[in-house]
């Protein structure tokens, strides 16, 4: 009579390690119990015996690390599948756009334990920001686009302006920028009626534009419903680079693109996947489903990026300057340029230590 066997878990375990000829097989915490009796089973054999170890399982806040949980996720289509940028796969995190020493150094800095926990998302963050900021080139794009006209610069003249890739690697050079008499800026640059402490721009008052001349509002124009749909400016041709040759100062500096040679593009914002640092937090009869985060995937149509991106490739990362990381996605193609966001600017994470540091003394 044949028999269908299949051995334990406790059984496999042992004998597939000594197979293979592993010489320290890393297990978490909940293999611990189960040591015992993969060390009897081997030394009752005779085979070659090697050491188990345990350690703690990582988990995060505002995920779930657990392979049958995002499983779950997965055929209940409630992410876009394993490499989701929201996932935190490695294929997903690829995507996202995660640098492999981002990952190494949040590694390296958490250490191994002996005991369970959960780790802030923010530090794992922290960790991508450093190394992003360090091998990322800058570019401008504008996400919400406001047109500018800068009434008093020459028609039809296009200048090609210098601009650093990377402040803090000189190594990475510059690159040109087109600057040109029609603009875009972010629409949220502007206000009509600004509150006490909006620098930016707004009628009557003159900001710098990134690596360019100082410009001054003069007109706001308005469709049939009040919504401003063009700035007119004026510039002054002796701040080119930045600075006024009598040492006016201005009190900011925006990001801009060209309107004319600016490409369009896609643009994925992401957040966290759920909504609570503990997705298990549910009420009485729900799953940790329940907490999904509607708003963790935002998509904005028609922004506006600088040309310099033109022949970029899927993977490739880039600091958006004053908005954030970003990679290109491998959505990009015919129909466009994808950008998905890697993460904000703001820096969670170093502002709590520094909380920290400062409560200390």
């Amino acid at each position: 009579m044949t028999w269908c066997i299949y051995p334990t878990y406790d059984w496999a375990h042992g004998l597939e390690d000594s197979f293979e000829g592993i010489t320290h097989s890393i297990c978490t915490l909940e293999f611990e119990d189960h040591r015992p009796l993969y060390d009897w089973y081997l030394d009752s054999l005779g085979v070659f015996h090697p050491q188990q170890i345990e350690f703690a399982r990582l988990n995060l806040t505002y995920t779930v690390m657990s392979k049958r949980k995002l499983l779950m996720l997965v055929e209940k289509g409630l992410v876009g599948g394993w490499d989701d940028p929201r996932m935190p796969t490695i294929c997903g995190m690829r995507r996202r756009g995660y640098s492999p020493e981002s990952i190494r150094n949040f590694c390296k800095v958490i250490g191994v334990n002996k005991f369970n926990s959960t780790i802030d998302i923010a530090l794992l963050e922290h960790c991508l920001r450093q190394d992003l900021n360090r091998h990322s080139p800058r570019v401008m794009a504008v996400l919400r686009p406001l047109k500018v006209v800068i009434d008093n610069y020459p028609e039809g003249q296009v200048e090609q302006l210098d601009a650093v890739n990377n402040p803090d690697d000189p190594s990475a050079g510059i690159r040109k920028v087109p600057f040109s008499r029609e603009l875009y800026i972010e629409r949220g640059d502007f206000m009509e009626d600004p509150p006490r402490k909006f620098y930016r721009l707004a009628p009557g008052r003159e900001v710098r534009l990134r690596d360019e001349y100082f410009v001054t509002c003069t007109d706001v124009v308005k469709d049939d419903e009040g919504n401003i749909i063009e700035l007119h400016c004026t510039y002054d041709p002796a701040t080119r680079g930045g600075d006024a040759p009598d040492g006016r100062k201005v009190k900011a500096t925006m990001h801009w693109v060209s309107a004319a040679e600016a490409l369009t593009a896609e643009v994925r914002l992401y957040d966290h996947l759920f909504t609570k640092e503990n997705p298990e937090d549910t009420a009485e009869g729900e799953d940790f489903t329940a907490n999904l985060n509607e708003n963790s995937l935002e998509t904005v149509a028609d922004c506006r990026v600088e040309p310099s991106v033109a022949q970029a490739k899927a993977g490739d990362r880039y600091q958006f300057e004053r908005i954030g990381y970003f990679c290109i996605d491998p959505d990009s193609g015919k129909q466009g340029l994808v950008f998905n966001r890697t993460a904000s600017l703001r820096d969670t994470w170093a502002k709590m230590q520094k909380a920290q540091q400062k409560g200390k003394k």
